[in-house]
């Protein structure tokens, strides 16, 4: 394996050449964070591997890395298509892109506006897959509230009126500028909501989610007043909220390696924009699950993983 520090700030690490033409042509540029996040990227880097069958190159990126500094680094070699993973590898591949063919994964959440140029992989589970759980955990459910930064989010909730569309469903979604509106609207329609009919959603979204006060409020009186709250947050089932969907990394890996395929064969086939995650595993709360009278024998299955754990 070749390691080669750069100023300091970058670590390049790679195999033999891969069997696959691409992966020999294929740079992979994520964060050099600790755990649990440097397995997260590992385990995608493995799933890349896997689909194109060899190794392929990949920079870790120190905290103090400079983008350019990396850029000047992949220039040096024959580059097909970078994969930008992470926030540090979105800001690489963005000094690349008008120079050679990129795509970027494992982010949270980004504007609309950051991904003009190439294909955003976001962490953001499809709508569709969402709705869709939603309906066979509890199939009485007939509109679903989403409160959101029209900033974040405006990409993902044109993807949810559809995917409600399709599953028999009205979206409610709201705008909030900062937490003090989405505290406004959590709280009005929390108030108004029917036990029944209504479901709450907490998406990926850093100005109307926060983990702490909006959270709080949230599962608090969607417990109060029986109220399924699900989340596109893994962490929020653990702290009570229904269900959620999270990264299957590996198969998130093998996807982005055919995505990369496609680049490489016709640069225009990565069409830019924002995209939602649909290589997901999924986690239920059954002590949640139980509250809102669900069969919890039935419902946990078909789950990865179940909260609280036995």
């Amino acid at each position: 394996m070749l390691q080669q520090a750069l100023g300091g700030a970058v670590v390049l690490t790679g195999g033999p050449a891969a069997a696959a033409e691409l992966g020999r042509s294929l740079v992979v540029v994520y964060p050099e964070l600790g755990e649990p996040f440097r397995q997260v990227f590992t385990t995608i880097i493995e799933g890349i591997e896997d689909r194109l069958g060899g190794s392929v190159t990949s920079f870790a990126l120190a905290s103090n890395a400079n983008p350019a500094q990396v850029a000047d680094e992949v220039r040096k070699r024959e580059v097909k298509v970078l994969i930008g993973l992470g926030r540090g590898g979105m800001r690489v591949a963005a000094a690349l892109a008008d120079e050679l063919a990129v795509m970027v994964g494992c982010v949270v959440s980004v504007q609309e506006s950051e991904a003009r140029n190439f294909p955003i992989h976001t962490l953001a589970p499809d709508p569709a897959l969402l709705l869709a759980r939603l309906r066979r955990l509890k199939s009485s459910t007939r509109r679903v509230h989403l409160v959101y930064d029209p900033k974040l989010n405006t990409w993902l909730v044109k993807l949810a009126r559809e995917a409600a569309r399709a599953e028999g469903l009205e979206l409610l979604a709201q705008e909030a500028a900062d937490q003090a509106e989405a505290l406004r609207a959590y709280a009005q329609l929390l108030a108004s909501a029917d036990p029944a009919r209504d479901a709450v959603w907490l998406p990926q979204d850093p100005t109307t989610v926060d983990d702490n006060v909006v959270l709080t409020l949230v599962l608090k009186e969607g417990w109060n007043r029986n109220i399924a709250v699900f989340s596109s947050h893994l962490a929020h089932v653990k702290r009570g909220a229904l269900f959620s969907l999270y990264p299957d990394n590996h198969e998130l890996g093998r996807s982005l390696a055919v995505s990369a395929q496609r680049l490489a064969s016709n640069p225009k086939a990565g069409a830019a924009g924002v995209l939602p995650l649909r290589q997901a595993r999924a986690a239920i709360n059954i002590r949640t699950a139980a509250h809102l009278g669900l069969d919890v024998a039935t419902v946990q299955s078909g789950f990865d993983l179940v909260y609280p754990s036995s």
